[in-house]
C-alpha cells in the first residue's frame, strides 16, 4: 500500500476514534494544522465530507462511517503484511510502538531502550506513557508493559520481573526521625495512595494487618505520588525500583523495612501473530535482561 495513503488513513482513524483533533494530534505527535490538512486532502480525493464539524466537537458523517470501516480493514491488512515482511529480515528494524505505565517514565526504561537502540540501529521507538489501562490491539501498539497478567487468546503475555513495594516518607518528615515505626505512629499522618498500590499488608507476629489510615490523598500518577512524598505531604506505598535512587541518596526513608507487602509483577504484552515480529522479540529480550538486574 502507498505509505502516504496508509498514513492518511491512520490519521483519519485516530481522529474518528477520539472525536478530537487536538487529542489525536498529541497521540500522533503531529500538529492540529497538519492533521487538518491531511483530512482535507482525503475529503477532496473522495469528493465527500468525512466529518461533521463545529467549534467543540467533530463526528463522522454517513460517508465517514463507511470510510472508517474500509480504513480499518486496509490498515489491518497493511500491518499484517508489514509483520510478515519483518519476519523475513534477519535484523530487527522499523518503527516499534511501546505503551507503558506512566510511572516507567521515571527512568526504568532508560537502560533497556538504550540497549535496544544501540544493538539495533534500524529500530525507531515511539514510547507512549499512560495512566490508563491500554487495549493493546485497539491502540495499535507493538508492545505494552502491563502490571497485570493478561489472559487473551489474541495476545502474548510474557513475565518480565517481580518487584517490591515499600512504605516511604521524605527525609524531613517526622516519621523519618523515629527508630522504629508502628501502626500507632502512622495514625496522625496523611497516607498518600495510588489506586494500584492500596493493598499493603503487614506480616508481623503471624498476623496480617492493613495500613491503619484510609488514604487522605489519592493520586492516579505514580510520578506525582513520588513527588508528593518527596515534598513531605505524608507516607506512601511506592515501587522500590522507582525510588531506589531517592533511598540511596537519603531523600526518602523506608520507615517499615520489616513489613512485607505484596510484590508486583511486570509483563510484556503483544498482539499474537503467526510469527512475532523480530523487533518485538528484541525489545522483550532487552526488557527482560535489564529488569533482571534491578
Amino acid at each position: 500500500m502507498n505509505t502516504k495513503l496508509l498514513r492518511s488513513l491512520q490519521i483519519f482513524v485516530e481522529v474518528a476514534n477520539t472525536s478530537n483533533m487536538s487529542i489525536a494530534a498529541k497521540k500522533l505527535h503531529m500538529t492540529v494544522s497538519a492533521i487538518s490538512q491531511q483530512l482535507r486532502k482525503l475529503e477532496q480525493e473522495i469528493g465527500l465530507s468525512l466529518f461533521n464539524r463545529n467549534t467543540r466537537h467533530i463526528s463522522l458523517t454517513e460517508a465517514g462511517h463507511i470510510y472508517y470501516k474500509t480504513s480499518m480493514e486496509l490498515i489491518r491488512v497493511a500491518e499484517e503484511a508489514q509483520h510478515q515482511i519483518e519476519q523475513l529480515q534477519e535484523t530487527p528494524s522499523g518503527r516499534l510502538r511501546i505503551v507503558a505505565p506512566e510511572g516507567f517514565g521515571g527512568g526504568l526504561l532508560s537502560k533497556p531502550l538504550q540497549a535496544l537502540l544501540s544493538e539495533f540501529p534500524k529500530i525507531k521507538v515511539a514510547l507512549e506513557l499512560t495512566s490508563q489501562t491500554t487495549d493493546v490491539i485497539a491502540s495499535g501498539a507493538d508492545l505494552a508493559i502491563s502490571l497485570q497478567e493478561v489472559n487473551d487468546v489474541n495476545l502474548h503475555c510474557r513475565h518480565l520481573a517481580t518487584w517490591d513495594l515499600i512504605v516511604c516518607v521524605a527525609a524531613n518528615h517526622p516519621l523519618a526521625d523515629l527508630d522504629t515505626v508502628n501502626s500507632t505512629d502512622l495514625a496522625p499522618h496523611a497516607y498518600i495512595s495510588h489506586p494500584g498500590m492500596r493493598d499493603y499488608v503487614e506480616s508481623q507476629e503471624g498476623k496480617d494487618k492493613t495500613l491503619p489510615n484510609p488514604p487522605r490523598l489519592m493520586v492516579d500518577s505514580v510520578q506525582a505520588l513520588i513527588r508528593l512524598t518527596l515534598d513531605g505531604l505524608g507516607y506512601a506505598v511506592l515501587p522500590e525500583p522507582e525510588v531506589r535512587e531517592y533511598i540511596e541518596t537519603g531523600k526518602l526513608v523506608n520507615i517499615l523495612p520489616e513489613w512485607k507487602a505484596p510484590k508486583y509483577d511486570v509483563y510484556a504484552v503483544a498482539p499474537k501473530h503467526d510469527a512475532t515480529p523480530v523487533k518485538t522479540l528484541a525489545a522483550v529480550k532487552c526488557l527482560q535482561e535489564s529488569f533482571s538486574l534491578i
